[in-house]
């Protein structure tokens, strides 16, 4: 059996371990991270992992040995005075939290370099695989590194589930929740801790440097497919997961240049790669907050106000000239009147060509004189409740007139129908106030699909 298929179906034992480890590792800095990120903590974590450096050489010092369970004791003591040093400078001065976190990132790992040099100049000091720490070496990782990871993932996980509630209104509303009486200030101590342990516990695999990005990065990534905060959990595990463990399989199984020193590629940094690609798709194809549905809705909302200009200054047109069914000639819409939109409302049945010109269909009247009355009641209610200027109002409500909402309409026509001012709706078409300001030709409003509100 070749290699990649050994790996594929778990017959190797090392190959379940790292992939059993990479995979709840993955999860758990994912939901632990989601909450670091709605809560602004996501760099939190990162100093935890530089400030893991100095703790595993001190702790190194101490024991003389290369214990496993004590140097990553070690890492989680410093990294908790870390998290705890950038609360108290946020508390107790007017230093910002970036700042803070930055002194932190900076100071501890400047005193771990500085430790990590007098551990390589005791003796067997340079057996003591610090490096292991700083850049992850999650192919050699053994089966109690696994179980810690487990451990680590079980309480990382399991405490957000029972304190859901909590970590969820101190992640969106924390005043709110002072003001209930809750324990703030523990709660998110709570929460920075969870990001240390699950920080220590991915030293192993992936290292200080690149845990931070377990840690943000899938949150981000699910951030993007939606607005609810469970499904935001359940999408951040599930992407952690997935770069666990695709992560693992393509490093071992990609190939590699001839002569290399290893026979795969560093598991951590693919680790990484895998959920930045996650992370990359989401942006660009995500439905709801994704690059490439932004660009359509944008196009599209273009498009619509394109055609709302055309349609309402053809109506404008064919009231000048007192006759809802006269044809009129494309130059009154405008000096530059978009022949585009003119040929896509033919198309939609909303405008028909004549001899004489182009005419609104009855389609086209109905949804015409829906865009006019938009348009005029939001112009009288900037006259009369905003106070502007007759003569201003047209460009400031040509900006709104496109995203009214039909509540909105309902409540403007009802004071005008109380005043009297509202003639009555006909059959074909809705009820259109007066212009409050004189009408003339189109001013180039359909060479201008751009202008607007944006979603």
């Amino acid at each position: 059996m070749s290699e990649t298929m050994r790996i594929i179906f778990l017959q190797d034992a090392n190959t379940r371990t790292v992939l059993a480890g990479a995979t709840l590792l993955g999860v758990a800095a994912a939901v632990v991270g989601a909450f670091a990120v709605l809560r602004k903590r996501s760099l939190v974590g990162d100093a935890a992992a530089h400030a893991a450096l100095p703790g595993v050489c001190i702790a190194y010092l101490l024991l003389g040995d290369r214990h496993f369970i004590g140097l990553l004791a070690g890492a989680l003591v410093c990294g908790m005075f870390a998290a705890m040093f950038i609360a108290a400078v946020r508390a107790f001065t007017r230093v910002k939290e970036d700042a803070a976190i930055a002194i932190a990132i900076g100071g501890f790992f400047g005193v771990g370099i500085v430790l990590s040099r007098i551990v390589q100049n005791t003796p067997g000091g340079n057996r003591a695989g610090l490096d292991g720490f700083i850049f992850g070496k999650a192919a050699s990782m053994v089966s109690d590194d696994a179980r810690l990871i487990a451990i680590a993932a079980a309480v990382v996980v399991g405490v957000p589930a029972l304190l859901y509630k909590e970590f969820k209104l101190l992640c969106f509303d924390r005043a709110f929740a002072d003001g209930l009486g809750w324990p703030t200030f523990l709660l998110d101590l709570l929460l920075m801790t969870l990001i240390c342990v699950c920080t220590v516990a991915g030293l192993p695999a992936v290292g200080a440097v690149l845990m931070v990005a377990m840690l943000v990065i899938p949150g981000i990534a699910a951030r993007f497919w939606t607005d609810r905060l469970s499904s935001v959990l359940l999408l951040a595990a599930l992407f952690g997961g997935l770069s666990g463990l695709a992560g693992t399989v393509l490093s071992d199984t990609l190939p590699v240049p001839e002569g290399a020193a290893s026979r795969g590629w560093p598991t951590g940094p693919v680790i990484v790669l895998v959920a930045s690609s996650i992370f990359l798709f989401s942006m660009l194809a995500a439905p709801r907050r994704g690059l490439l549905a932004d660009l359509w809705r944008r196009r599209s909302l273009r498009r619509r106000i394109a055609l709302h200009h055309v349609l309402r200054d053809a109506y404008e047109a064919t009231e000048r000239m007192g006759d809802m069914d006269a044809s009129w000639r494309a130059e009154t819409l405008g000096r530059d009147v978009a022949r585009r939109t003119l040929r896509r409302a033919m198309r939609e049945g909303l405008i028909a060509e004549t001899a004489g010109g182009f005419v609104l269909t009855r389609e086209g009247r109905h949804e015409a004189a829906r865009i006019v009355r938009a348009h005029r009641l939001w112009e009288l209610f900037l006259i009369e409740q905003a106070d502007i200027a007759s003569d201003h109002v047209d460009r400031d409500a040509d900006e709104i007139e496109h995203v009214l909402p039909a509540g909105v309409i309902a409540q403007l026509e009802a004071r005008l129908a109380s005043q009297g001012r509202l003639p009555a709706s006909l059959v074909v078409m809705p009820a259109v106030p007066a212009s409050p300001h004189p009408i003339g030709p189109g001013e180039g409003r359909a060479a201008e699909p751009a202008r607007g509100p944006t979603p």
